[in-house]
């Protein structure tokens, strides 16, 4: 079985994002970089997958500039066999995501396609599930486990309730959450061997599609700053304070 993974360059979680002066993004120059956290439970899963023998070879794909070679070789040092890059330097917005994956899974024929269920950046959490409508395959999101056995796959997913387990028929769509597993780190000789693995580029203009953007963004502003808290001497003045001050009592 082939799995297709998809993993997106963003700015690492550990960095404090900082707004452009001119208020029209995140500013990226000269900010570390790193796999998105969601993918890279993608890709910890696909790799399991492929040692308990169910899967025979994991592809992973990533929409971005030059630099995204980077994180595609990062999964291949993981585990994954071969990569592919969608090459362009305009913003890709999550449909535009999801009509490029299509085209790239209908070269690749994979039978599972595995996804973080968001980016940490953009946080729209839309690109797995289009994807899925417009391949009309069964989709399993927020998974915290999966289980892929006699051409179906069980799937695990968090929900406002509980947990709910669905049973999809192959090909699918599987989105991960934050508890289906904890990724590995790569070894040196396995990022070694990672440079030699192959990695393949097209642009969206090979796969046919318009990328153009549906939405503009206006402007990007950080979250008001908070003021401090204070300390209150007895129930009676908090109540006093969340009564007059705050005003969220009556």
């Amino acid at each position: 079985m082939k799995i297709l993974v998809t993993v997106k360059r963003v700015v690492d979680y550990n960095v404090k994002v900082r707004v452009k002066d001119d208020q029209s993004g995140v500013e990226t120059a000269n900010v570390k970089m790193s796999m998105n956290p969601f993918c890279e439970i993608a890709v910890e899963e696909a790799v399991r997958l492929k040692e308990k023998g169910v899967a025979t070879e994991i592809v992973v794909a990533s929409i971005g500039p030059a630099q995204a070679q980077e994180t595609l070789r990062t999964a291949l040092a993981l585990g994954a066999d071969r990569a592919v890059l969608v090459k362009t330097d305009d913003e890709v917005q999550p449909l535009a995501v999801s009509k490029l994956l299509k085209e790239v899974v209908a070269k690749e024929s994979p039978e599972l396609v595995i996804m973080g269920k968001q980016s940490i950046d953009g946080d729209n959490n839309q690109s797995g599930q289009m994807l899925a409508a417009l391949l009309d395959w069964p989709q399993g999101t927020f998974a915290s486990e999966v289980n892929v056995a006699d051409g179906k796959v069980a799937v695990t997913r968090e929900i406002d309730g509980g947990l709910e387990t669905v049973d999809l028929t192959l090909p699918a769509v599987v989105t991960t959450d934050l508890r289906l597993n904890e990724p590995r780190f790569a070894s040196l000789p396995n990022i070694m061997k990672a440079k030699r693995k192959p990695l393949e580029e097209m642009t969206p203009a090979d796969l046919g599609v318009d990328i153009a953007p549906r939405t503009e963004t206006l402007k990007v502003e950080p979250p008001a700053q908070r003021e401090a808290g204070i300390k209150v001497e007895s129930v009676e003045e908090l109540v006093e304070k969340l009564k007059n001050e705050a005003k969220v009592i009556s």
